[in-house]
This record gives structure tokens, C-alpha cells and sequence, in this order.
């Protein structure tokens, strides 16, 4: 044991708080939190402690530790829980699932403020609503602000000059404050308003106003708008009433099952609202050595509700543990009223409890054993991960590929219903570079541009996604391409190189990474890796017709446009140093025939 470390066991202070260990590198390697710092972090050292595989292998390595002392147990449990989520330690169990519910933001922050899904909350000025559970509820609501209340949820820039609005405004989904005349600042800021109220859950004072509305319209005889107004009148009401009747149902339950083999472990969330399981959730590790299911779902259920922004009146775990108590009466505090954390043993509960695990069973097998999901499963797994509208039926993937600027092509191949689509894959020589270095955000905006000015162009339905290759910079090539053909609410991703993390439009600022076993992962790395062979295979097909092209353009009497009427013909240039002399007359005049095969034989008597 070094002196630095010995020194600070001897003073360790007493009262609850949270320990750092770290390793040689000053990395924190495992942090806890105890009732009494003095005596939990002792134990540690006591030759007398029963043998521990994986805490042995921790002793190694601890070279410093940290003490940070709390109030409470309560406060130590909460800054635990921030310590182990910011520098996730190698020897703590981690929720390795970032995924939360969404929430639907408001960007009250911008002149005309537009409504769109997020499931990061942050500083920003902004106006958050939720979380929405089931997550598919904040698709469904969002699309009631935008048929109601028609503000936009584009990320175009608001400037008033573009000349047309989009589709969404001829389907009266937005009022088009994007283009000069169509709507004012003032009846924008009208919409925004009521839209707050409906998400405020407001309904009351919302339908006031709405049918307040409604008499000014009907009495300047605008029927139409008078009639939008009563829908929407008649839609609050509905929803209001549903809300009324969920909150006179079964409490809310959370119940957790698991399935472990080696070092893998599965974890199934069911949640139940009013007596109904409503969502469920599928969590993964791969790294559970030693597993206990006691100091697992301690530290699970710790990282999974400590922050969480919606707690349940009971939930239900596989093992009781340490903590329990203390994380009962942090939860209910939170809650406002009691929470229990219980683990059934007999009953209705218990048999929901072991449905629950055998679900996790079969989450397990798909996930590490299963070759590949169905193609159904894996487009609403993109659906959910991504927040796309609809599950996916096409995705269509670009890439650029060039050598040193040279031969700059594109490549875009399609994958459809569970399969890639060769026959609708398509390959593009870039034309908008002039020499020089290669520039591959100008020439994803070009390959962008060009294929769906063909799709408008031949009424074609766009993809349900567009994927390309690249970052952040690439898709804002993509991105300003589709602006500039206004097409707009098009769902568009990039998946970056090596770090692999995925980008949406629009949420730029919230990457997903996924764990590498990810079937969405794994399927959107297939799409790319297919785009990237097949634009590597043109830019290699051209790289090498050209070169042959110019050695066949050096003989004396062919030039470019013969060359390549040769290479059409025959294929290769092998083909064409075999061909007898008649072949060669059947594309070539005779002089160019004896030429060519004066080059590759010897000279005609």
C-alpha cells in the first residue's frame, strides 16, 4: 500500500458521504457511498473480509482514494449516483441503456418557436413537456399540435424569403411563417400560445379560448376556420375526459426481470399503468463477471430512478438489497407520496414478476444468440431509436469515394423490407468540382440534390429515411440540399466513421451511440458498409478505365471517344490485345484496327 493511500485510511472522516477509488492514473476506478465512510471503506482492508474475485481484482488496482462527506445518506446516494454516471468506472455496475423518454420541446427561445421531440432536457431557454410515456405518446401529440395549432416543426432558418412555403403548409400543418404574407408575428405567437396551454394540460382555459376563437370566425363567416376551431374544441375535450378516467385506475408499477448466462445479463422493464402493462424497455451488459443479483439491481434501480423524471408507486425486483429502505424514502420524497420497492414471492404479483423474466429470457436469445430480428422488429427498433415517425420501410444510403480529388463518385443503394434493393442502387460522377482538393460536403449537397430533383421530378415517394455517410458536416451537406428542393420533414441520418455514432437532423446536439451488439447498429453499419463497397467498386471501375482509355488513346489514330467505344465492346484491354482482326473491324476502320494491332503484335506484312 502506498503512503498516500495508508495516510488517508487513517483519517478517514466519519458520518455518510460518497468514496473515490482511483488507479495510478488518477482515474476513478469505483465510486460508493456509505451510511458511515469510516467503517464501510475499512472493510475494504480487513485481511478477515471473505474472499471476493472481483473485489480483489479492484484492491489491485487502487492506488488513491477520495472522500467527499454529505449531510446525509440520502444526498450521498444522489451524488453517487452523478459520480458513477460522469466518470462510469470500470468496477461499478453501469446502465449501460442512455436511452430515456421523450419529451416534446418547445423552442420558445427563437422568433417563430417550432415544436419537436427531444429526450434531453437542457439550459437553454426552451420549454420542455413531459416526459411522454409510452414514448410513442409524444409522436401522437405532436401531431395534434400540428394539426391544431399549426406551428412549425422544421429547422429551416425563419427569414421570411423563402418563395414558397412547403407541403406542410398546403396541408395546413404549419402556418408558414418561412415565406413573406402567410402568417404574422403576432397570429404565430397566438398559435404558440395555445400550444403551451395544451401541453400544460390546461385544457380548460385552452378551450375557452378555442371556442372564443371559433364565435370570431363564424361571425366573420370564415366557416372553414371557424370549423378547425370546433375539431379542435371536440379533440381537448376528448382527451381531457380520457385523462380524467386514467387517473382513477391502478397504481403505477414498475416491474423488473432479468436472464444471466456467463458474463451476459438481460433485463426486462414492464411498465403498468392503471392495471395495464402500457411499455416495456430492454436493458444489456456483457461484462458480469461475478453477478450477484442483489448488488445488480442495487445499482441498477439506484442509476435508473435517482434522476428519472416519472417514479411509480411500487416497484417490483427479482432480489432485495442493502439500500432498499433508503431508496423508498428517497424515491417517495420525490414522489410526494409513498413509494415501495418490493420483491414478490407468491401470487399474482410473483407470476408477473416471473413473466416478466421470462420475457427477459427471450430478449436474451435474441439479443446473443439470435442470428439477425425480423425485418418488421428491426424497422420499429430504428423507428423508436431514431424517433422516426413511422417504422421504416426504405432507407436509402449515400457515399463518396475519391483518390486524392481524382474520379470523384457517389454511390446511393437502397435497403427495402429486410433486404438491400440492388436493383434500384445508383452510381453518380460528381461534376461539380473543378480539380483541386476533394471536397466531400459539396459533393454529398450534389449527389443529394440530383437524386431527389429526379424523385419530384418523376413523382416518386421519397425514402422514409436517408442515410448518409459521414458527420455532422456531411449531413448538413444533405441537409441544405433538401432545403433547397423544399423538402422539408424528410427524416435524415449520418453514421460518423470509427466512433460510429449516429446523427439526426435536427438533434445534432443529441448523438445516439449504441452498444455495438445493437441490431439497429448493426443493420445501419451492413447499409453503409454496402454504400461505401459499391461506391469503392465505380471509383475503382473508372479509376482503371481511364488509365486503360489514355494507353489506347496513345496509338496513333484513336482517340478518347474510340478508346472507349473499345473498352464498351470488349471489356477490358486484355480482351482487346487478344482480339484477331476481324474482331477489331467490327467496331474500328481498318487503319484503326491495323493500328491497334500493330501495338500488341507484330506489324501486318
Amino acid at each position: 500500500m502506498n503512503p498516500t493511500l495508508e495516510s488517508k485510511l487513517k483519517s478517514i472522516p466519519p458520518g455518510p458521504g460518497v468514496y473515490v477509488y482511483k488507479d495510478a492514473d488518477n482515474h476513478p476506478i469505483y465510486v460508493g457511498k456509505a451510511k458511515s465512510l469510516r467503517n464501510r471503506v475499512r472493510t475494504y482492508f480487513q485481511d478477515s473480509r471473505n474472499f471476493d474475485e472481483r473485489l480483489d481484482q479492484l484492491m489491485i488496482h487502487i492506488a488513491d482514494v477520495e472522500f467527499i462527506v454529505t449531510d446525509t445518506e440520502g444526498e450521498a446516494l444522489a451524488l453517487e449516483n452523478n459520480l458513477i454516471k460522469q466518470h462510469k468506472p470500470r468496477y461499478n455496475i453501469l446502465l449501460r441503456d442512455d436511452k430515456t423518454y421523450p419529451y416534446i420541446k418547445v423552442t420558445a427561445q427563437e422568433p417563430y418557436p417550432r415544436a419537436m421531440i427531444t429526450r434531453r432536457v437542457r439550459k437553454d431557454g426552451a420549454l420542455y413537456f413531459g416526459p411522454f410515456f409510452p414514448a410513442g405518446l409524444a409522436r401522437k401529440t405532436l401531431k395534434l399540435v400540428e394539426r391544431y395549432f399549426l406551428i412549425r416543426n422544421c429547422n429551416i432558418r425563419i427569414d421570411g424569403k423563402r418563395p414558397r412555403p412547403c407541403l406542410q403548409y398546403y396541408i395546413h400543418r404549419c402556418l408558414g411563417p418561412c415565406t413573406d404574407g402567410l402568417t404574422s408575428y403576432d397570429s404565430y405567437q397566438d398559435a404558440v400560445k395555445d400550444v403551451r396551454l395544451f401541453l400544460d394540460g390546461r385544457k380548460g382555459d385552452l378551450i375557452d379560448r378555442l371556442r372564443a376563437k371559433m364565435d370570431d370566425a363564424a361571425a366573420a363567416e370564415e366557416y372553414e376556420l371557424a370549423a378547425h376551431y370546433r375539431d379542435a374544441i371536440q379533440t381537448m375535450e376528448q382527451i381531457a375526459e380520457r385523462q380524467k378516467m386514467a387517473t382513477s385506475g391502478y397504481d403505477d408499477i414498475d416491474i423488473f426481470g432479468f436472464h444471466q448466462e456467463d458474463a451476459m445479463v438481460a433485463v426486462s422493464i414492464f411498465h403498468m399503468r392503471g392495471g395495464r402493462v402500457v411499455d416495456k424497455r430492454e436493458l444489456f451488459w456483457e461484462d458480469q463477471e461475478r453477478f450477484d443479483s442483489a448488488e445488480f439491481f442495487q445499482s441498477l434501480l439506484k442509476q435508473y430512478y435517482v434522476d428519472a423524471p416519472f417514479i411509480p408507486v411500487e416497484v417490483h425486483v427479482p432480489a432485495d438489497f442493502e439500500d432498499r429502505a433508503l431508496l423508498e424514502q428517497w424515491l417517495s420524497s420525490r414522489r410526494g407520496r409513498k413509494v415501495e420497492i418490493k420483491t414478490p414471492q407468491r401470487g399474482v404479483k410473483r407470476e408477473m414478476m416471473d413473466l416478466v423474466s421470462r420475457n427477459a429470457r427471450l430478449t436474451y436469445l435474441q439479443r446473443f444468440r439470435s442470428a439477425s430480428p425480423s425485418p418488421a422488429a428491426i424497422s420499429n427498433e430504428i423507428e423508436e431509436t431514431l424517433d422516426l415517425e413511422r417504422a421504416p420501410r426504405r432507407i436509402e444510403c449515400f457515399d463518396i469515394s475519391n483518390l486524392q480529388g481524382s474520379d470523384v463518385v457517389a454511390s446511393m443503394v437502397v435497403w427495402e423490407d429486410g433486404r438491400m434493393k440492388k436493383a434500384d442502387y445508383r452510381r453518380f460522377i460528381i461534376r461539380s468540382l473543378s480539380g483541386g482538393e476533394p471536397d466531400d460536403f459539396k459533393s454529398m449537397r450534389e449527389v443529394v440534390t440530383r437524386r431527389y430533383r429526379r424523385v419530384q421530378g418523376e413523382g416518386l415517394n421519397m425514402p422514409d429515411l436517408i442515410l448518409v455517410d459521414g458527420g455532422i458536416g456531411q449531413l448538413h451537406a444533405a441537409q441544405s440540399a433538401l432545403d433547397e428542393l423544399n423538402v422539408v420533414d424528410q427524416p435524415l441520418a449520418s453514421i460518423a466513421k470509427k466512433e460510429e455514432i449516429i446523427y439526426v437532423a435536427g438533434r445534432e446536439d443529441e448523438p445516439i451511440v449504441l452498444e455495438r451488439r445493437s441490431p439497429v447498429l448493426r443493420l445501419i453499419q451492413q447499409i453503409r458498409d454496402e454504400s461505401h463497397r459499391f461506391a469503392i467498386t465505380f471509383h475503382r471501375a473508372r479509376r482503371t478505365r481511364r488509365h486503360l482509355t489514355s494507353e489506347l488513346s496513345e496509338i496513333s489514330g484513336i482517340g478518347l471517344k474510340t478508346s472507349r467505344k473499345l473498352l464498351t465492346h470488349f471489356g477490358s484491354l486484355a480482351k482487346i490485345r487478344d482480339a484477331s482482326m476481324d474482331d477489331l473491324r467490327e467496331v474500328l476502320t481498318r487503319p484503326q484496327a491495323e493500328a491497334i494491332w500493330n501495338r500488341f503484335h507484330a506489324p501486318l506484312p
